[in-house]
């Protein structure tokens, strides 16, 4: 490794050579992660300020070129941009960021002019308050980097108008990676519809569109009250949000004897760490075996994991233990992904990390 000056400081750029110093590329030198080096190019040139700019700007041209109408995508997605552990949601005129790695924290406000300059955001927020930051010693805060609060935007999932609050909400507002997700359930929707770990009705909204009836919970009494406010604003009367444990409802709701024409299944992320997988797993077979054993004849599982640490195959084995479990056939209708302002870097699996398979128990 090649340092300039004395000693590699937080973020120093580097140099990456082999034993026969032939370069392997240049990047950021981190002291307190388990990462030591990301590597951001593999030509020899300098990582300032145009480097990076120049990044930004080929991700927005990127996603303006997949989504030209749309008002909120994400905008650079880490290593599969070729920043890693940089991340940047747009919503409007507003950027939430998170700064995963060392380089990105000590170049943060630079990075948030930058960022500004480039895709016309009026406010950017550092949202750096989840567990990923443990894992590279890094403080979790929340805070403003541009602009003032508070940094309410609105954005649209198809024709749905959606609220967000980028200071108080979970992550980096909503969860975007859904988008595409959500409309096809949408698409497919009928009959009476359950949206179990709804957040802000994602999913649940674009149900109610063509079911009778949609059931949406969520523990968090904050999210489901801006599920109820964003079922107000368009209009929609059909669905009914609660907030209570989705788990134990899952249950109580088979014990009642309910059917559902769809099923919706979206936890958290169980499983954040290898260590961690064991226990995600349990939860897995638990709400998938009670989602199967919730389903009308004919009707449709969409369920969802979005812990990297659950492979697509270990994912597919959960499923076939639930349908197993339960004696319900289930037939594999879509395997679907992150959206494609979401995408993945070949060679590396864990920017993979979303699952949601569409299935149906026939009649």
């Amino acid at each position: 490794m090649e340092t300039p000056g004395d000693g590699p400081e937080a973020g120093a750029e580097v140099r990456a050579v082999d034993a026969r110093r032939n370069l392997l590329g240049r990047g950021f030198w981190a002291r307190g992660s388990p990462i030591a080096v990301r590597l951001l190019s593999r030509a020899d040139v300098p990582l300032d300020a145009a480097f990076l700019r120049g990044r930004l700007e080929q991700a927005l041209a990127r996603r303006r070129a997949l989504f030209p109408r749309a008002d909120a995508f994400r905008m650079v997605h880490g290593e599969a941009d070729l920043l890693p552990g940089y991340f940047v949601d747009l919503y409007g005129g507003s950027a939430a960021v998170q700064h995963l790695a060392e380089w990105a924290e000590v170049r943060k406000e630079p990075l948030a002019g930058i960022l500004a300059e480039v895709s016309g955001a009026r406010a950017v927020v550092a949202r750096d308050d989840g567990s990923s930051r443990d894992f590279e010693g890094l403080p979790r805060r929340v805070g403003l980097l541009q602009g003032s609060a508070p940094v309410v935007a609105r954005y649209h999932e198809g024709d749905l108008e959606l609220e967000v609050d980028l200071l108080a909400d979970h992550k980096t507002g909503g969860y975007l990676d859904q988008r595409e997700n959500h409309l096809r359930a949408g698409e497919l929707s009928r009959g009476d519809a359950l949206d179990a770990f709804c957040y802000h009705g994602g999913f649940a909204l674009q149900l109610a569109r063509k079911a009778k009836t949609v059931l949406a919970l969520d523990q968090d009494p904050a999210a489901v009250a801006r599920t109820r406010e964003n079922a107000r604003r368009n209009g929609i009367q059909n669905l009914e949000a609660r907030a209570q444990n989705a788990i134990e409802q899952l249950r109580a709701l088979e014990r009642e004897g309910r059917r559902f024409d769809v099923v919706v299944l979206d936890p958290p992320a169980f499983a954040k760490r290898r260590e961690g997988l064991e226990g995600a797993l349990r939860a897995y077979r638990e709400i998938n075996y009670r989602g199967v054993r919730l389903l009308a004849p004919g009707g449709l599982l969409v369920t969802c994991s979005c812990s990297g640490k659950v492979t697509p195959q270990i994912f597919g084995e959960v499923i076939e233990w639930a349908a197993r479990e339960a004696k319900r056939p289930l037939q594999l209708l879509e395997r679907r992904g992150a959206a494609r302002d979401h995408p993945s870097l070949v060679g590396v699996p864990e920017t993979e990390y979303l699952k949601a398979w569409f299935l149906i128990a026939p009649a």
